[in-house]
């Protein structure tokens, strides 16, 4: 007859663990105590791989109007973008897989962000962050672009005008939660808007 191991047994320090008196949790009689090892270790490649990519994208950033400014204040210590490995924004598209598109775009930008986007490694990913990038905000008329989703296709949309810098974290979220579900770029899934 095995000896059935708590958690505290296996090495973990947590409060609740280490409670003498307590008993097992549900977790620990759901799951058989003697797979436990093997039920935490295992995964598959792609999910090693989503898990990854999101400890280690890196923004280009395409800042063009005041919503640069919010995309710039990420990098600070009040909203450190570090904790996800992404503080180093990239000048090269050849280093970056996420172009951060912030503000306004006017039609003459549209050729250099295309540009840009077709340098970028794949799997690449885009943000849309604010209005402006998002439907053309305010500047409805001939010189601005009505979305940057008609020359780049978007992952997400940050709304805002201008957004917070923790609305743009929240759409990094959101984009790091997409890739560990195992959604393809939005590149893969449909082309651009006509």
């Amino acid at each position: 007859m095995a000896v059935k191991k708590r958690l505290a047994d296996y090495g973990l320090q947590s409060e609740r663990v280490m409670w003498q008196g307590k008993g097992p949790s549900v977790f620990e009689r759901e799951l058989s105590v003697d797979e436990l090892e093997d039920k935490l270790m295992l995964t598959t490649f792609e999910k090693a791989v989503a898990w990854s990519q999101t400890k280690s994208m890196w923004p280009d950033q395409f800042g063009l109007s005041c919503c640069a400014m919010e995309m710039i204040a990420i990098v600070s210590s009040r909203y450190d973008i570090a904790r996800f490995g992404m503080e180093a924004f990239r000048a090269s598209p050849r280093q970056a897989d996420l172009l951060i598109v912030s503000g306004r775009v006017a039609h003459k930008m549209a050729a250099p962000l295309r540009q840009i986007y077709d340098q970028m490694l794949e799997p690449k990913w885009v943000i849309a962050m604010g209005a402006c990038a998002s439907s053309g905000g305010m500047f409805n008329n001939y010189a601005v672009l009505q979305g940057v989703d008609k020359i780049v296709p978007v992952d997400i949309h940050v709304p805002g005008c201008p957004p917070r810098p923790e609305a743009l974290l929240e759409g990094i979220i959101r984009l790091h939660e997409k890739v560990l579900a195992g959604v393809p770029p939005a590149y893969e899934i449909r082309g651009v808007a006509s």
